[in-house]
């Protein structure tokens, strides 16, 4: 039965089968896409679409359509720009009331998020952008030390003020801009409408998932959970699998698709496939959770054939060249290697690499 589960996941998340053309379509079908890891990322948003180059994922960032900011438990995420303010207005405040003890050791109080948002404001203004060197080179002249991660903790309590965001690379630099300036307006949503929501943004495209792995998701409290998932009931199915209640969201196909032959898929760190859910047993064995999750905070890349977790990979780039480098838990058949090959195709083709 998890296997089951897996693979509706694999369908769901628009990983087997897609019929999405523009990167913000994925990304406002999964809600949030897990974004610390830039160039992972990327490809998380590519493996989702139809037809893709690496490029096209880039330009929907430089344009504005999608936007790399702190939506979600304090980490960094793509989300769709008609997303990133409602969502930030329902969950921003909550992350800082949670980091409130952490940013006062590194001495972020009122004072100086005052004196930072000034001095940030006037050389932001009218559309202009700063790498995160140059912010700090900013806030070290207005007398706002930036040291030992104080001026990253500041850059991200004003994020989750929806003040900044960020903005086009400069180079391979991720550059800073006014969050009004590049996100445009949108209708302003009730706390209970925003949380209904996120939950139907979540199930459908994370489905089938039980509460607590939208709890986890969003950061959400479990019994504001709940409440959510009843607010949008409407849009909502439950089922019983197993011996666990999940919910999807209504008119989607409640049993996996069946493939003729294996198909496999590399994913990026920090996939959706996985970090979307707080248990994640239904693809990855136990006996090699710590190969995937080390402890150190890394979610890494992994090969998924037919709904499993059957390895992890590395890859090196030297100019238009990728080397692939794989990490199978157990030795892989022909067939199995076959699909690899083709999934590293499709990965090459996506990067325009040889």
């Amino acid at each position: 039965m998890p296997k089951d589960v897996a693979k509706l996941r694999m369908r769901t998340q628009r990983i087997t089968s897609t019929s999405f053309d523009q990167p913000e379509e994925v990304v406002a079908w999964l809600g949030a896409v897990q974004a610390q890891d830039y160039l992972g990322a990327l490809w998380g948003v590519g493996l989702r679409l139809r037809r893709g180059v690496e490029g096209d994922v880039e330009r929907a960032l430089a344009e504005g359509r999608i936007v790399r900011t702190w939506p979600l438990r304090g980490t960094l995420h793509f989300v769709a720009a008609a997303d990133a303010r409602w969502i930030l207005e329902l969950l921003g405040a909550r992350v800082l009331s949670r980091a409130a003890g952490r940013l006062r050791t590194f001495g972020v109080d009122r004072p100086t998020l005052a004196r930072a948002r000034a001095i940030l404001a006037r050389e932001l203004r009218d559309g202009k952008s700063l790498t995160r060197a140059a912010a700090y080179a900013a806030l070290e002249r207005g007398k706002v030390p930036t040291q030992s991660q104080r001026g990253l903790h500041i850059l991200w309590h004003l994020a989750h003020e929806r003040f900044l965001c960020f903005g086009p690379r400069a180079g391979k630099q991720q550059t800073f801009v006014l969050f009004d300036e590049w996100i445009p307006a949108s209708r302003r949503r009730t706390c209970e409408e925003a949380r209904a929501e996120l939950a139907c943004r979540y199930f459908r495209g994370h489905g089938p998932a039980t509460v607590a792995d939208f709890a986890w998701w969003s950061g959400l409290g479990k019994t504001e959970a709940r409440t959510a998932v009843r607010d949008a009931s409407r849009e909502l199915l439950e089922e019983r699998i197993g011996d666990e209640t999940y919910w999807r969201i209504r008119g989607t196909r409640g049993e996996p698709s069946s493939r003729p032959r294996a198909r496999a898929y590399l994913l990026p760190a920090f996939d959706e496939f996985l970090v979307g859910y707080a248990d994640r047993s239904a693809a990855l064995d136990q006996a090699h959770a710590a190969r995937v999750n080390d402890g150190g905070g890394i979610l890494n890349p992994t090969m998924v054939i037919d709904g499993r977790v059957v390895g992890t990979w590395k890859r090196a780039l030297a100019g238009r060249r990728v080397t692939f480098a794989p990490s199978p838990f157990a030795p892989l058949d022909r067939s199995a290697r076959r699909a690899l090959d083709e999934a590293l195709a499709r990965y090459r083709r996506f990067l325009g690499a040889e």
